[in-house]
């Protein structure tokens, strides 16, 4: 018997039917996927299923009553988000039971022994490696993702946990970790909302599964019962060629950038070039110190020693605005809070970017401005139902395009993408992998870090490996199996085989 459903569920905006006659059966004690591209309508429903939003029509039943008009229901639904959506600087305590009031810990005062004696307990159970004293900028990503599923868990009302893209920016060894939480949950007579768009995990974890396209209801079933390639089509109405690769066909031996002797925080003496007309991958698990390494390049993070060329020049370290006006921009994987103004609309975040070419007499040229952000939105296939949409309710896939968009209108020597398809639909990725191969072929130099070793084989010339904040090995991508990778990066010593 279903413990939460949806019958008919439909949500119209504005010129927009977000989800039309949705049907969603939930049963306790099993996984049930969510599957659907970017846009979809995975976001509205879950929404509603939350109730932070209301449906135009079709009704929500949760224990076989209406939350409508029994608004405490909607306590027996937790949701994690796919963004990390913490406080930095508070502890893992802190963080684990806020608000102090929902978790029985509120009043005048808060009892800060009983806080870290309840929570010793749940870092235990969720596997999490991390004192509840210390503050959560300082612990590992998959802690902190860990954290946020535990803290939805603190909801002693909780029966169905959504989880959004949990595993986003982890390796195989952290999501491991993950489905082991997730599976320890199904014992304890709940059930599990999986949305993800990693397929080997959908096929690893789930029991059921709902496919949504454009905002309707396709099939659903038992993921038993499908297989991979028709789930994928299923999903985009199309096939999707598994095998493509998108190495650029033209790297040169000349050097655009050279790196030599970089220490900085969590690493120590990484050396190495990047190539005219490749992508350079960089493969690690989490903490490994690749992001590390290329905030440290770009300015973010201070440099300890080293140094860095690009053509041929020194290059300045410790300056984000002289990296930028030098031409080298880093895309950051956390495009919430590093990438996009997400409360401003999709013609401003394009347009902050190209002041130079929207300049009038009289300040910005509106004209100009929305010339500009139109060519880019057209030439990276920026689906939106108008500039002026905030660009927050864009998906994932049309935010990664508008940045890189508005990147490549600064024309930029090196291109740092870090973790660019996280939470992205496949047929999205290809598009950003198509975009990534045409800007290396046109002599930028791209540098990709990802938790992904297909995504790093689809698409870089050469893959570097790092361990603990060491180079463990440089890698020919047509030339090197799996095997060898994924021993490079669990630290084991490899003597390069790439030219």
């Amino acid at each position: 018997m279903a413990y939460l459903e949806t019958r008919g569920l439909g949500r119209d905006f504005p010129g927009v039917t977000a989800l039309n006659n949705v049907d969603l059966s939930i049963e306790l004690g099993r996984t049930h996927v969510l599957a659907g591209e970017n846009g979809a309508g995975k976001s509205t429903l879950v929404k509603i299923l939350t109730g932070t939003d209301r449906a135009t029509r079709g009704e929500i039943v949760i224990d076989g009553r209406n939350p409508l008009t029994e608004p405490t229901l909607y306590k027996n639904i937790a949701y994690v988000p796919q963004e990390l959506n913490l406080f930095a600087q508070m502890s893992v305590a802190e963080n684990l039971f806020m608000p102090f009031d929902r978790t029985g810990h509120g009043g005048f005062l808060v009892d800060r022994a009983a806080l870290i004696k309840e929570a010793r307990i749940y870092l235990q159970r969720f596997g999490i490696e991390a004192d509840p004293r210390d503050l959560v900028a300082n612990i590992s990503v998959s802690d902190q993702q860990l954290l946020q599923i535990a803290r939805a868990c603190t909801n002693g009302d909780m029966k169905v946990l959504i989880l959004d893209e949990p595993t986003s920016s982890l390796t195989r060894v952290e999501v491991e970790r993950v489905f082991k939480v997730i599976r320890g949950l199904l014992d304890r007579n709940h059930a599990i909302v999986f949305i993800s768009h990693k397929m080997d995990e959908v096929f690893a974890i789930g029991d059921d599964y709902t496919v949504l396209r454009n905002g309707e209801k396709i099939e659903s079933g038992k993921t038993a019962d499908i297989s991979e390639t028709d789930l994928i089509r299923s999903m985009s109405g199309r096939d999707v060629a598994f095998e493509e690769h998108f190495r650029p066909d033209v790297p040169t031996a000349e050097t655009i950038m050279n790196v030599s002797g970089l220490s900085g925080a969590r690493f120590q003496d990484v050396s190495f070039e990047l190539r005219h007309g490749e992508i350079l991958g960089f493969a690690g698990l989490v903490g490994a110190g690749r992001s590390e390494v290329m905030q440290t390049i770009f300015g973010f993070l201070k440099a300890k020693s080293g140094a860095v060329t690009v053509d041929g020049a020194h290059w300045k370290l410790n300056d984000t605005s002289a990296s930028v006006d030098n031409g080298m921009l880093y895309l950051s994987e956390e495009r919430k809070h590093h990438g996009i103004f997400p409360l401003l609309s999709l013609r401003e975040n394009i347009g902050i970017s190209i002041l130079s070419l929207t300049k009038g007499t009289f300040g910005i040229s509106s004209g100009r401005e929305r010339e500009a952000v139109q060519k880019i939105i057209d030439e990276y296939g920026i689906r939106t139902a108008g500039m002026g949409k905030r660009i927050s309710q864009l998906s994932g896939g049309n935010q990664q395009k508008a940045i890189i968009g508005r990147a490549m209108s600064t024309r930029p020597r090196v291109l740092i993408f870090d973790e660019p398809t996280k939470g992205i639909d496949i047929r999205t990725k290809t598009e950003i992998y198509r975009i990534m191969k045409g800007l290396a072929e046109e002599g930028v130099g791209v540098i990709l870090v990802s938790s992904e070793l297909d995504e790093l084989k689809k698409c870089a010339s050469r893959i570097i490996t790092m361990h603990h904040g060491r180079v463990t090995g440089l890698f020919d991508t047509a030339g090197t199996n799996n095997e060898t990778l994924v021993g490079a990066i669990f630290g084991t010593e490899a003597k390069a085989n790439a030219n």
